[in-house]
Parts: structure tokens; C-alpha cells; sequence
């Protein structure tokens, strides 16, 4: 994982909750954590990462804070945790 992904996930774990982050960005941490990223028609985005499947909206502007909380509720379930596995230091 590089360091602007490093920084992308810093985000979306972020308090308050951020409402500008570009969608490309946390896609691309979906993958470097080892995800896979498919549109699934119909205006979505199927993300699978570590045995667990979502659907989410596809948003061609920054995330909204409901999406970002989207987001975090499934990397947290998948057994995401960026301050332990991924600091920001490393």
C-alpha cells in the first residue's frame, strides 16, 4: 500500500467523518488491501473483500458522509483496522 493510499484509508476511519473523498481514491485502498472492485450495473459498485461482498451506490463526485460511513461499517466488518495494521508513520 502506498502512502496516498495509506492516507485515503486514514480518511475514511477519520473523526468527523470526511464528505470530500474522491471515490477512485477509496476504491484503490479496496484493492491494495486486496479486495476486488466490479461494477455490478444498475449504478453500482460490488466491492468483496476478505470473504464479505457489498453493493454500493457508483458516485462519479466525492463521497458523501452517509457513503464514507458505508464504507467504514464494511472494512471494519472485513477486519480493516488502519491505526493497527496500517499506520501512518510506516
Amino acid at each position: 500500500m502506498n502512502h496516498k493510499q495509506r492516507t485515503a484509508l486514514h480518511s475514511l476511519f477519520a473523526h468527523p467523518i470526511s464528505s470530500n473523498i474522491d471515490p477512485k481514491h477509496a476504491y484503490s485502498v479496496v484493492e491494495a488491501l486486496g479486495g476486488e472492485v466490479t461494477h455490478g450495473g444498475h449504478g453500482q459498485i460490488v466491492i468483496k473483500l476478505n470473504g464479505h461482498t457489498h453493493g454500493f451506490h457508483d458516485s462519479r463526485h466525492a463521497l458523501s458522509k452517509e457513503e464514507v460511513t458505508g464504507l467504514r461499517k464494511f472494512l471494519e466488518a472485513a477486519g480493516i483496522e488502519p491505526e493497527r495494521d496500517y499506520p501512518l508513520e510506516a
